[in-house]
């Protein structure tokens, strides 16, 4: 498996590259800045390329545009980006279209060799690696983001119901429960989406339109 290398830092980079060689990768060229790294993509057509984030000369999102160029130019190179720290919106960015041939990894994770190398293995073949932190924030992000996180299991059956056009009574009916405990899950429902009682909405319409986004 070919390989590009890139990182500002010499020293890291040349430690990566030889535990990537003598992992049996055959680690083709290496560039210290993002432009670098796009020219010799652009000559060796490997089949992975592995980026810092942060690179020369602002040391801010460089590396992650050059992944993003890389991808729309040579989508049959993979591209491992490894950052320092969990950037959300970095690897959303990222993984946005696609996350075939695609990995995001903390730079920690290249101590441990063994996975490691089956990350690089793993993205140059077209599949992906995610780091286990990442994900993590990811789905937390995404539970944060979700306007429904609150709603129970029971108070989802309402909304559903209630989506389909159903009258309180017609829900009691369907989930066989009084008609009482219908209006309690609705006023849940009401709370929990931050829908207060007002003159000018219907909040029930509102709760459904809510619910179909979602």
């Amino acid at each position: 498996m070919r390989v590009v290398l890139a990182d500002d830092s010499l020293l890291l980079r040349e430690g990566v590259a030889r535990l990537l060689e003598e992992a049996g990768l055959d680690v083709v060229a290496q560039a210290g800045d993002a432009e670098d790294l796009l020219r010799k993509v652009g000559a060796h057509k490997p089949d992975i390329a592995i980026v810092d984030v942060k690179m020369p000369p602002t040391h801010t999102d460089e590396g992650l545009r050059a992944a993003a160029e890389i991808r729309d130019q040579h989508p049959g190179v993979g591209v491992l980006v490894l950052s320092q720290y969990i950037e959300e919106g970095y690897a959303l960015d990222l993984l946005s279209d696609s996350a075939e041939g695609m990995g995001y990894l903390l730079k920690d994770r290249v101590a441990d060799l063994d996975r490691f190398v089956d990350a690089v293995r793993r993205v140059g073949e077209g599949g992906s690696a995610l780091d286990p932190e990442v994900v993590s924030r990811l789905l937390g992000r995404r539970r944060r983001e979700d306007p429904l996180h609150e709603i129970s299991p029971r108070e989802r059956e309402v909304l559903a119901l209630m989506a389909e056009g159903r009258s309180n009574h017609a829900i009691a009916e369907q989930l066989v429960v009084t008609e009482r405990a219908v209006e309690k899950h609705v006023t849940s429902i009401f709370s929990k989406l931050h829908l207060p009682p007002t003159v000018e909405d219907h909040r029930r319409v509102l709760a459904v339109l809510t619910y179909l986004r979602a």
